[in-house]
């Protein structure tokens, strides 16, 4: 298992990456602007999540199809033009419509200039998030998992580096963690480009308009990765509404923290799937159940592992890592992220088996189970349970109700993956 070792660290590199950047937005947000920066960064998360998710979408359902189809086909030009129109629509929306977009995000409150201020700069330049996750995943799958990892872990970096520089000695603000985060993608691509001195790659660009079909088939072999990403979005949106009910700003504050800590637990996860993935696809088309079983009880338990090693880290250090993020020294904010910590991230047990799973039934063209897995724990669970939960147990019930809709989730995602490797067994039973 050398191979899957190799384009699992890489892969998990890669997304921590990813993640690192936006928690760099969140460490340097909350303490060179404050508590009101960190509820608009929050409150502006799901809109990114939705801009990245698009990405993925397009980026790894072409990407399977690129692979289940041998590297034939010019999949990769319809889905960059594809991806380049689809980012121009945020742009337009960066210019005219940031404010209406801030207001439909939950955002009414004092914090809502520095929403504005910093959505301004992640819509205008929305067009390089969506392409650097497409080319990535296309990259990753033409047998670069190398360079997608520096990229990923460059742009990271100076996302890092200049987030620092522009809030702190430049006293940008908002402003300055902003534009750190939207030349991040761009930095990635250049590197990225390199990708075309492979001398034994298949991927080409050329001239080629986008083709219904074939966006057709991206979108449904992309879709659990995309509502896997917009989970995250649509979670955050329901939470950040909810404990503004309940505790108003500070909670929203407290659910930051916990929030962009999550995502890299997820992101790590992630990680591990979009490592697998491309073997899983290969040796899917070769039809060898045998090494796909094998990748897949690989990567999960590589993923338990690290929610293992990610669950224990928080539990023994959450008050430091707490008051990393709370400038203020707010009591409160304090005593809500330190309290909930132990129970909101105990999801992690479930969440590195559903995130897998959705992304291995996608590997192996069930584009059904993937988007019914991804469908359950981003949506049509959460949703209500958080309603429910925060009824009858107020805050307590807001950090429990990801746990619980995480492991529901795992039981109806291990009955689909037994259903399909053992589809003789189940017809004999029904």
């Amino acid at each position: 298992m050398k191979e899957v070792r190799s384009y699992v660290t890489k892969s998990v590199l890669s997304t921590m990456a990813l993640s690192a950047y936006i928690l760099a937005d969140t460490l340097f947000v909350a303490n060179g602007v404050g508590n009101l920066g960190l509820t608009s960064l929050n409150i502006a998360l799901p809109l990114f999540n939705l801009i990245n998710g698009l990405g993925l979408l397009l980026g790894m359902g072409g990407a399977t199809l690129f692979s289940l189809k041998g590297g034939k086909g010019s999949y990769f030009s319809q889905l960059v033009a594809t991806a380049a129109l689809l980012g121009l629509c945020f742009t337009l929306a960066g210019i005219f419509w940031v404010t209406p977009l801030a207001k439909l995000l939950g955002d009414s409150s004092a914090s809502l200039p520095l929403t504005v201020e910093y959505l301004r700069f992640v819509l205008l330049l929305a067009p390089f998030f969506i392409l650097n996750n497409l080319v990535l995943a296309f990259v990753r799958n033409d047998g670069n998992p190398q360079l997608a990892m520096i990229a990923m872990l460059s742009s990271s970096l100076f996302n890092i580096v200049f987030d620092y520089i522009f809030v702190f000695p430049l006293n940008m603000g908002m402003a300055g963690a902003a534009l750190a985060t939207v030349i991040s993608p761009i930095l990635s691509l250049l590197i990225l480009s390199f990708h075309r001195k492979k001398p034994q790659r298949k991927l080409t660009l050329e001239l080629a308009l986008p083709q219904l079909a074939t966006i057709s088939r991206a979108v449904q072999l992309g879709m659990s990765s995309f509502l896997t990403e917009m989970s995250t979005g649509v979670s955050i949106l329901i939470f950040n509404q909810v404990l503004l009910a309940l505790k108003g700003d500070v909670a929203v504050a407290a659910y930051g923290v916990l929030a962009n800590i999550v995502l890299v637990g997820l992101a790590m996860f992630t990680g591990v799937a979009q490592g697998i993935q491309p073997l899983i696809s290969r040796t899917a088309a070769k039809k060898d159940q045998a090494a796909v079983q094998g990748y897949l009880r690989c990567g999960l338990k590589i993923a338990l592992l690290l929610a293992l090693l990610l669950y224990g880290v928080l539990l023994v250090f959450r008050q430091p890592i707490t008051g990393f993020f709370n400038r203020d020294q707010d009591p409160v904010l304090t005593q809500l992220a330190v309290t909930g910590i132990p129970l909101y991230f105990l999801s992690f047990f479930a969440s590195s088996s559903n995130i897998l799973l959705s992304i291995f039934f996608s590997a192996i063209g069930r584009a059904k189970q993937a988007f019914t897995i991804a469908l359950l724990r981003g949506y049509l669970l959460i949703i209500p349970i958080i309603l429910l939960a925060s009824k009858l147990a107020g805050i307590t019930g807001v950090w429990g109700s990801l746990p619980l809709t995480e492991m529901l989730t795992m039981v109806v995602a291990y009955s689909l993956l037994h259903q399909t490797l053992h589809p003789k067994t189940v017809r004999s039973r029904s």
